[in-house]
């Protein structure tokens, strides 16, 4: 999965840990999904399908299932609400709904240098694509070592959820250039007011 980080709307991050958790980081700061070009190189760029996969079949309708996938994800995910809890139910539901597509099918095939590369036999269709991302969440959600991973940034309204793989599971922000250097900053002022007062 690419690794990236993003100041710009349109800048894409993919450092959360999951692709699920990348499609849900797309709502900040602001709608980042707002076209289906940004949309492809989310789907290239959070690992859906090998780089250089032919994506132009893409189409507007695209958009709005992706974004309800991204609200689905979002009950189950954060932690806010749980079993028995209609928005949580009616998530789940969807997600396990989407899932049972067959994924985007992946073959190896030689390249110019003879090394084996992933390619997508034929061109990924929406559902395919929304499958996989479905089928990271319920692998994440059902299993128990991976959830108790899961961490709400810390940093000032921060919305990022992100899965901390750090030695320790100390990890407090969903970047450390990001929200990380944010607090370092606002941690530093607060020292330099207090000097001067």
């Amino acid at each position: 999965m690419a690794l990236g980080t993003a100041t710009a709307p349109h800048e894409l991050r993919f450092d959360t840990g999951r692709v699920c958790l990348d499609l849900l980081a797309t709502t900040h700061p602001a709608e980042r999904l707002d076209s289906v070009e940004v949309l492809r190189a989310w789907i290239t760029g959070s690992g859906l399908v090998p780089p250089g996969t032919p994506l132009a079949h893409a189409d507007p309708s695209w958009l709005p299932a992706f974004r309800e996938l991204r609200g689905r994800l979002g009950p189950l995910l954060r932690g806010r609400a749980a079993p028995g809890v209609p928005s949580y139910d009616l998530a789940l539901a969807r997600v396990n709904d989407l899932a049972r597509a067959a994924p985007p099918a992946l073959c190896a095939v030689p390249g110019d240098d003879g090394v084996l590369t992933r390619r997508v036999d034929g061109p990924p269709g929406r559902a395919a694509l929304l499958a996989a991302v479905a089928r990271d969440a319920v692998d994440l959600l059902t299993d128990p070592v991976a959830r108790a991973g899961l961490r709400q940034c810390e940093g000032d309204n921060c919305p990022i959820v992100y899965l901390d793989t750090s030695r320790g599971r100390r990890r407090r922000w969903c970047s450390s250039e990001i929200c990380g250097n944010r607090e370092r900053v606002a941690r530093h002022r607060r020292r330099a007011a207090l000097a001067r007062a």
